[in-house]
């Protein structure tokens, strides 16, 4: 099969060739956390670099036992053997689906890589529509309708992924969801591979993140990682929790052949940096609250600029992604830009203005619909000093930097989306 590049990181690579340019560019495709290294990580990782041996599959002991920590603090205890580590949670979502088999149930919209993974590993996703300001997680009702419909069609569905905090849409499901979730899930015999990466990022912190493993823990699967609370995307390392029943530990054996012959282990340093993250000592878990906060001012701020512009948002609560609906401006972009679609939407933004921006047509909806996937961690500074100072600032959207990105969005959104001023009529 012909694979592209993923739609995230191409519009990554887009923008960074217009900055090579020296174009103007307002960089809000890419969903990378764009915030500084803590130095008691880089400490970390430096300490580790004498260890060049290989080291087990599923990743060092104190990084699993750390990890197993990381979760009995967050109530859904868990046994070290049962952690499996990888060189990120995605390849730990590939080695998931290698591993489990079949057809697999996702979120529409949901992140752009699940449908085109279960496609890599030989199945078809199966989309299925989200309740409206709960991202992430399948409608219930609609996907017991989903399921049983594709198995009497002769497809062969075994598993449904559900990611709480939500990208694209920055929500988080309630709690009611969740369960009602885990009873389809158990009536259907699927198993749950819960992504939580952005769990520790909600904006408020008495904002709780239910998981489908405290309704279903006999089948569900929660994968995270560190790319998004501490930014550490280029690290690359993730973790796996697998379930305490006899299917979960089948799924764990088969996960650690897969990962065996793919990567082998993660990398040792790396590990032993992850170790120290997840045991949240005080400097980890500051540094983590002060991240999320300032995810929280700014993509409350943007949504408020394309909701003045007219769009349709659903308020986020967590991570940093907001997911516009322009529906209303649809005959303004048809009439003065030619645009009918989300993608052409999203290439009249990035070639005409420099704008980055994802398209609802990636993460599965219509190419018809107008909407769109915002990330605005990449707005807090391009340099490590204004980033620091980003995190420090009672009030990040004064500072000069990200102001100006601000400035240009409004700039952007009034030629792009409302209409234009009625001509003065001439003088008799």
């Amino acid at each position: 099969m012909s694979v592209t590049v993923s739609a995230t990181l191409a519009v990554n690579e887009a923008l960074s060739e217009r900055r090579r340019q020296g174009l103007p560019v307002l960089p809000m495709g890419f969903g990378e956390a764009g915030l500084p290294v803590h130095p008691a990580l880089r400490a970390a990782l430096a300490a580790g670099g004498d260890r060049n041996a290989y080291g087990p599959v599923a990743g060092s002991p104190d990084l699993r036992a750390a990890a197993a920590g990381y979760w009995d603090r967050r109530g859904l205890p868990t046994d070290p053997e049962l952690v499996v580590a990888g060189p990120g949670s995605k390849p730990l979502l590939y080695g998931l689906l290698l591993s489990i088999g079949g057809d697999v149930a996702v979120p529409a919209p949901s992140w752009v890589s699940y449908a085109a993974q279960a496609q890599l590993a030989g199945h078809r996703p199966l989309p299925v529509p989200t309740l409206p300001g709960q991202g992430g997680v399948p409608d219930p009702d609609l996907l017991r309708i989903a399921v049983t419909e594709a198995r009497a069609a002769g497809r062969d569905v075994r598993a449904v992924i559900v990611t709480t905090p939500d990208n694209p849409t920055g929500t988080v499901a309630a709690r009611g969801t969740t369960e009602r979730l885990a009873r389809t899930a158990r009536e259907l015999d699927l198993v749950v591979i819960s992504d939580e990466i952005y769990r520790d990022l909600v904006h408020d912190p008495a904002t709780t993140v239910p998981s489908v493993a405290e309704a279903a823990p006999e089948r569900t699967v929660i994968t995270s990682g560190l790319s998004k609370s501490l930014a550490l995307g280029g690290w690359r390392i993730g973790v796996a929790r697998l379930p305490d029943s006899a299917p979960g530990h089948r799924l764990r054996a088969d996960l650690l052949g897969v990962a065996s012959e793919i990567w082998s282990s993660p990398a040792a340093p790396v590990q032993q940096a992850a170790a120290y993250a997840f045991t949240e000592p005080a400097e980890i878990t500051d540094h983590v609250r002060r991240s999320a906060r300032l995810h929280g001012i700014v993509v409350r701020e943007v949504a408020r600029r394309f909701t003045d512009a007219g769009a349709l948002v659903a308020a986020p609560s967590a991570a940093f992604y907001l997911y516009p609906d322009l529906e209303g401006a649809r005959a303004r972009l048809a009439a003065d830009h030619g645009v009918t679609t989300g993608p052409g939407l999203a290439r009249l933004l990035l070639d005409r203005y420099g704008v980055g921006t994802l398209a609802a047509a990636e993460f599965g909806e219509s190419p018809h619909a107008l909407r769109l996937r915002v990330a605005t961690s990449l707005l807090y500074g391009d340099t490590e000093a204004e980033r620091f100072e980003a995190l420090a600032a009672g009030d990040p959207v004064a500072l000069p930097w990200i102001r100006a990105h601000l400035d240009r969005l409004d700039e952007v959104l009034a030629e792009v989306t409302r209409p234009a001023a009625a001509p003065v009529a001439a003088p008799h």
